[in-house]
Formats: structure tokens, sequence, C-alpha cells
């Protein structure tokens, strides 16, 4: 039986929740089964959710906002046709209802058709005064469509409704970053901070936009501001850190790194940050134990294992940088520069055969650099390959189709693979573009048992008087 009002808990939730526990069945306003749905709904208790809309039917079976609840339920069980059967229903007795709109196109954009969802919530616009979230999800559409100008200007309204809509304001630099367009986003920016200037949130961003155009004075006076308004924002201290960085001041730099490891707790980031400052200080003790700290509090962070690799290898210990490297290829097995790396150093322990190899995945995974070409070319013509090494500048030269250290270089390869003819061309092919040639001696010092041979000096020669 319905129990009296005085007889009921006073919340709706705990109501409900007694209810489901007992035999008894309690009465609600059809507004406190709406609170009751959504609460459930905004935890992920669908099930809960569900019972709410089952029973808030029972006891109000004409409610269009109980039943738009269900509409939203069954669209996030994916029931799409049972969804716009019910919306049909609600359509044809309020043909008005903002909400049926926004249920349409929730259920469009389920579907990928985003433009179909975008003209439904512009229709929803002309029935409510409350367009907020109806812009929001406008943005949104907008987003998933790479339609950054449009996204920009609904997030925008949201800012406009609601200036403590930080969500929304992140969405707007967002646009703005993805357009490049870092001097529009100062100027909205420092425009929201004419009328909230003590907002942490917009000058941590307008900090980061003058970081992205270099300006890093500007950077380090909006990250201050940023802490000036919230002595907690942690953000802001660890970017004002990056920014100090940038101005070469180290040791200001660990300062407020330091300060983000004192307000919580401490993390990877900060102990790398911490020990590249101490490096820059030459300070290489300091600079490897942060780097040890990274990589304890986070063994999974490839760049605090490549940090240590790096420190060993400027120091020459050439056993432990290999050792390290290749955890952070354990770790990252398709980054070129770590494979890159790797191959530096095995050419420095002279252990030419997986030089070669970690030259060929760098290659493999993207990494086309000059010089990845010319040191590859070296360690396969170290191993006595020359065919190969000449093969491999061919490649490079496909990046690089006019640099003379390919060329020269090249030449030489192609003698030292009795490919005499290719190697004329080549020299000829480098003497055009060496007009006066100053960079002749790359290939003199590189191959001096052909530089100065009389083959060479006879192609020269012909050259000078043809050109």
């Amino acid at each position: 039986m319905a129990l009296e009002s005085s007889e009921r808990p006073d919340k709706p939730i705990t109501k409900f929740e007694s209810m489901l526990k007992t035999d008894d069945v309690y009465f609600f306003d059809a507004e406190d089964f709406e609170d009751i749905v959504h609460h459930y709904l905004n935890h992920g208790k669908i099930s809960l959710a569900k019972k709410g809309i089952k029973i808030g039917l029972q006891q109000h079976p004409a409610s269009t906002e109980l039943k738009l609840l269900q509409v939203e339920v069954m669209v996030f069980e994916n029931q799409m046709d049972k969804a716009e059967a019910l919306l049909d229903d609600l359509q044809r007795l309020d043909n008005r209802n903002d909400e049926i709109y926004i249920q349409r196109a929730n259920i469009y954009s389920k579907r990928d058709d985003h433009e179909g969802a975008i003209a439904l919530l512009q229709q929803a616009l002309g029935f409510t005064n409350n367009s907020f979230d109806i812009y929001s999800l406008l943005g949104m559409e907008y987003l998933f469509l790479d339609n950054f100008n449009s996204a920009k200007e609904s997030f925008m309204k949201c800012v406009e409704f609601d200036e403590q809509d930080y969500s929304s304001l992140y969405n707007v630099v967002y646009c703005f970053e993805f357009l490049e367009d870092y001097d529009g986003a100062i100027i909205y920016l420092n425009s929201y901070l004419e009328k909230n200037p003590y907002c942490e949130v917009a000058w941590h961003q307008l900090g980061k936009q003058y970081y992205h155009k270099e300006m890093y004075t500007e950077a380090l006076t909006a990250f201050d501001f940023a802490v000036i308004s919230d002595d907690t924002f942690i953000g802001a201290y660890f970017e004002k850190g990056k920014v100090l960085e940038k101005l070469g001041r180290y040791k200001e730099a660990i300062e407020n790194y330091e300060t983000t490891i004192s307000i919580e707790d401490p993390t990877s980031h900060a102990f790398l940050r911490i020990g590249k400052c101490y490096e820059k200080l030459k300070d290489t003790d300091m600079a490897k134990y942060y780097f040890y700290q990274t990589v304890h509090e986070d063994p999974l962070l490839d760049k605090g294992w490549l940090a240590i690799t790096n420190l060993y290898y400027n120091s020459r210990d050439y056993e432990k940088a290999v050792f390290y490297i290749n955890k952070a290829l354990n770790i990252d097995g398709e980054n070129p520069q770590y494979w890159k790396k790797c191959a530096h150093i095995h050419m420095a322990l002279k252990n030419y055969d997986q030089a070669d190899f970690a030259f060929k995945q760098a290659v493999d995974l993207g990494n086309f650099e000059l010089d990845t070409w010319l040191d590859w070319a070296e360690v396969v013509h170290i191993n006595g390959e020359e065919v190969a090494a000449a093969a491999i500048l061919a490649q490079g030269r496909e990046f690089y189709p006019e640099n003379l250290k390919l060329l020269y270089r090249s030449v030489g390869y192609l003698l030292l693979a009795e490919d005499a003819i290719n190697a004329r061309i080549m020299l000829m092919d480098a003497l055009k573009i060496d007009k006066k040639q100053k960079k002749l001696h790359l290939f003199i010092e590189n191959f001096p048992e052909y530089g100065k041979s009389e083959w060479t000096q006879e192609i020269v020669r012909k050259y000078n008087k043809t050109s």
C-alpha cells in the first residue's frame, strides 16, 4: 500500500532505495522520479535508473520527462528503433519539446550522422530559452566533423552563459590550438580575463598560448598570475618550470617542479624535469639521482630510461648506455629515435652488425634524417659491404637529392664497389651543384685514395672546361 507523505523518508534517493528493500510502495512526485533517475544515470547505475523509470511511469504514466529519460536509456543500450518509436509518440503529443529533438540528435550522432544531429539541435534551439546544453552538444557534433570554427563558436556561447564552465573554456582553447590560431586564443583569453581576473584556468591557458609562440616572458607572467589566483595549482607551477627552463633559469625551474611535489604526490614527469635541469647545470650526480627516481616512480616511462641512456652515453659509458636504451625499446619498440640512439651506441662499441640492424629499424619506422643515412652507410661500409652502403645513400638521396655530403660520399662508396661508371656520373652530378668546388673536400678527405687520383683530377678538369 502507498504510504502517506508523513511516513516517507525525507530524501527521494533514500526513500526509493528503502522501498526497493521492502514490499511497501512509496508515492513520489514525477519530479522526484526524474531526480532519482538522473542520479543513477550520472553514477552509471543503469539497472536502478530503469527501475526508477518503470515505477515512475506506473505512478505517472503521462510524464513526458520520464519517457524522455526512458529514451535516453534505450539509446545508451543501442535500442535505437524502440527509442525512435517512443520519440514519434511523444512528438505527436508535443511537437515543440526541445528535449525530443535533442534525443533524436543523440540517435543521429550514434549513427555517425553528425550533420543530421546538428540540424536537429539547431531546431531544438528554436524551442527553448535554456540553450546552454544544446550549444555544448552542437560543439561536440562540430568536433566530430572537424569543423573547428563552428565548434569554437558553439563553446563560446556556453562560456557566455556560464563563465565558470571551464570544460567549454578548455574546448574553445582546444579549437584555437587545432587551428593554430594562437593569436586568436590570446585575444579571447585576455578578453575573458578582463571579466574574470582571478580565473587560474584562463591564466594557465593563456600562458600555454604564449609558450607556443615562444613569448616566454609573457608566458611566465601568465603562469605567475595563475599561481597567485590559486597557489595550489600544480599545472601552473609545472608549466612555469618549463618556461624557466627555456629562459635558462634552471635553479628557479627546479624550485617550481619541487613545489608540485610538495603539494601532491611526486610524479615521474616532475622528477624527469628536475633531472634535466640538473643535467643542464652540469650536476651529473643530481641529474642521475632524479632520473633514477623517475623510473622508480614509473618504470614504464620510456623517457626516463632514455634520459639515463643519454647520461651514460655522454659520459662515454657505452655498456651501461646500451643496457638502458634496451629498457626504453622494451617499452616503446616503435620509436625510431630510440633505435637511432641504439645504433649510435653500438657504433661507439664497434658492434657494427647491431648498429646496422638498429639503423634499419629506425629507417623502417620513419626516421629519414640526413645523418641517419650517412651514419648507417658508414656502418655498412666498415663491415665491408660497399654496394649496400651505396644503396643506402641512394635511398637517402630520395629525401636530399642535392645534398653534397650524400653525393660525394656516394662517389667514394661506388668507387670502393668498383662501379666506376656510376661513380663518374655521381661525381659530375655533385660538381654541377658544387660549381665552385667548395665542398669537394668532402670527397677528398673521406676517400684520400681516390680524392687526389688522376681519375678524379681528370673529371674535375673536364667539368671545368665545359662549365
